[in-house]
């Protein structure tokens, strides 16, 4: 790459994301299993900033980096924690990365208080509106770049689009007894996601002021969210959804839409490709972007009766990675 005339140096720098679907320790014997399917894969992604989803266990997810580049380089790890300061006993997102982390943040309706609603289909009849919360904070990272950059990794999970349980409207954990309790159900989970999506937003917007041009910024996750979704809208900004051409600069460019349409999927459900997860970074990111990854060659259709951990101890998620070559003086 050169610049005025001058030959610059750059490095590889990988962004990946990857949801690890429920790595715990409970069972010694499966983690084992699903050790020895996803190290390859987690090897492989050879990630300068990782992003990891369900993380049950940290002492797991300890084992699991055991021998690879990201034990033995002494990477630097957070990981989402409860206000008494402990990992949350489900679903911890977690940020490892090669470069010193300064800073660590996470958003949990600080930036978004919780909407209200009373359940219109509950059995007995709900009297007063409840908090719709989530159950899942954002982790946002400063890493420590070359010079004073700061790279602000942020590293979220939306809500699943199951439906939340309605009282009285269902038969067992996946059968409800009407439509209608189904609908809102799917309602609510809606109004969780997208609540997230907007938290996620209003924090890029902090970050891109007040020079939104020079704002080195990576989102990755599991959004639950396909490109064409307002959640993904939402947290990726819409120049078409906002009329704005002036907003340009705010909006993060997604790392996944060059590749082919029938290759462009992280999780198989009903034999249909979906693209849940995604790497979105600033604009000042996207000059040095070299191209994406998607590990979705072994994926299993995680809808089918019998796709459980045991039988499947890979992740149901395929990893996302992002390559960017980076100017040397962009990195310590």
């Amino acid at each position: 790459m050169s610049e005025g005339g001058v030959v610059q140096m750059t490095t590889p720098f990988r962004i990946g994301t990857f949801n690890l679907e429920n790595l715990d320790d409970e069972n010694p014997a499966q983690l084992q299993k699903r050790i020895d399917v996803l190290r390859p894969m987690i090897e492989r992604i050879r990630a300068d900033l990782l992003f990891l989803q369900e993380v049950n266990s940290l002492p797991a997810l300890e084992e699991l980096l055991d021998g690879t580049l990201y034990q033995q380089e002494q990477f630097a790890i957070a990981t989402t924690r409860t206000t008494a300061g402990e990992p949350y006993k489900k679903r911890n997102l977690v940020t490892v990365s090669r470069h010193p982390i300064a800073a660590v943040h996470q958003y949990r309706h600080s930036l978004v208080s919780p909407p209200m609603w009373r359940k219109v289909t509950s059995v007995p009849p709900e009297t007063e509106a409840k908090q719709i919360t989530w159950e899942r904070p954002v982790l946002h990272c400063e890493v420590s770049l070359g010079g004073s950059r700061i790279l602000h990794a942020i590293n979220i999970h939306l809500k699943s689009k199951n439906p939340r349980d309605i009282p009285g409207q269902k038969q067992s954990m996946y059968v409800w007894k009407s439509h209608e309790g189904w609908a809102e159900g799917s309602f609510l989970s809606s109004v969780a996601r997208v609540g997230q999506a907007l938290e996620v937003r209003r924090l890029l917007e902090q970050i891109f002021s007040p020079d939104p041009r020079s704002a080195v910024i990576a989102v990755g996750g599991d959004f639950n969210a396909d490109i064409d979704s307002v959640p993904f809208k939402v947290i990726v900004g819409s120049i078409e959804d906002t009329n704005n051409p002036d907003l340009r600069s705010t909006a993060l460019i997604p790392c996944e839409f060059h590749i082919p349409k029938e290759h462009r999927f992280s999780l198989i459900h009903r034999g249909k490709g979906d693209m849940l997860d995604h790497v979105a970074v600033s604009g000042c990111l996207y000059p040095f972007w070299r191209g994406t990854d998607i590990f979705n060659e072994l994926l299993p259709d995680e809808s089918i009766a019998f796709a459980t951990d045991v039988t499947y101890p890979e992740s149901d998620h395929a990893p996302v990675i992002a390559t960017f070559d980076l100017p040397d003086d962009w990195l310590p």
